[in-house]
């Protein structure tokens, strides 16, 4: 294997959470040998300082990686800008990049998927973004990874051939999108992809998630994923700036490593009807959803 691909981890105001993150990546298999950068940024009001502070005091004392470089933003970014900016730098610097927020659990065989999917497809213009995170779906008779056309984001990696096509202009976007287009992006209506998209440019959030899936999209790309997550968001408590506390995407995390990878470069359609299923029923029965709502209610 080449040398690893460089790891980039973006941290903000959540020590607790950064530390586990970190707990978990220290026991993958490749570890030692990938290099760290970690992107910290800047307090965003006054009330955030003291976290931010926690979390870079936690930070500076990293150890287990090949090295460790610590990247503090002297004015808030904000969580899209420092993604976009510092996976720019490392696919600019390594020509390729292994994605972490500092939410996200790793199996131990986590940074060899990584690896050895950077490795197999870099190359292969068609592919051009590797997922770590699966939803709970079912599967049973799904191979251990395959390709697929939306983008997660718990946990992501690609090369800089690929993210020179990242549109950051959602207008841009949005104008190359027709009914048919909407209709295969939105997972046939299952998943609110392209209200993300609306609401991006109504200004609601500020996603970068959203404008790399669609990139890939528009440029017919396919993202690889493994059938049983490698990831598990611990973000989803209602801690973070852009997370709902809820319990609809929880995860068991593989333990084994991913050994199979595809061949053919076409979406599975196993895998895609196993996703949206998942998707048309991961909110519930109607008590269910109505149940959620109310422990939502109660922990804010």
């Amino acid at each position: 294997m080449q040398h690893p691909a460089p790891i980039a981890l973006f941290v903000y105001n959540r020590p607790e959470h950064t530390r586990r993150t970190l707990a978990y990546l220290q026991k993958n298999l490749l570890a030692e040998e990938s290099r760290l950068y970690i992107f910290s940024d800047a307090a965003k009001s006054e009330a955030d300082v003291f976290k931010v502070d926690e979390v870079r005091q936690l930070i500076k004392k990293v150890e287990g990686f090949k090295s460790v470089k610590v990247i503090e933003r002297k004015a808030n970014l904000g969580l899209a800008n420092s993604v976009i900016a510092g996976v720019t730098q490392l696919v600019n610097e390594y020509d390729k990049v292994i994605v972490f927020e500092d939410d996200l659990l790793s199996s131990p065989y986590t940074l060899t998927y990584f690896n050895e999917a950077l490795e197999r497809y870099a190359k292969e213009e068609k592919v051009m973004h590797i997922g770590a995170y699966m939803y709970p779906i079912d599967n049973d008779g799904l191979p251990q990874s395959f390709f697929y056309r939306a983008a997660t984001s718990w946990g992501w990696a690609t090369w800089a051939r690929a993210w020179k096509y990242f549109e950051p202009d959602v207008d841009a976007l949005i104008g190359q999108f027709d009914n048919k287009k909407i209709l295969q992006f939105s997972i046939e209506g299952n998943m609110n992809f392209w209200k993300q998209i609306k609401e991006f440019k109504a200004g609601k959030n500020n996603s970068w998630a959203i404008r790399w899936y669609a990139s890939i999209f528009l440029k017919g790309g396919l993202t690889l994923n493994p059938s049983r997550s490698l990831i598990h968001n611990i973000g989803n408590d209602g801690s973070g700036i852009h997370s709902n506390n809820e319990d609809i995407y929880k995860v068991n995390m593989a333990d084994e490593p991913v050994v199979y990878f595809p061949d053919k470069l076409v979406e599975s359609a196993d895998a895609h009807q196993a996703i949206k299923h998942f998707l048309k029923n991961r909110k519930g029965s109607l008590v269910q959803r109505l149940v959620r709502f109310v422990k939502q209610q109660l922990s804010k």
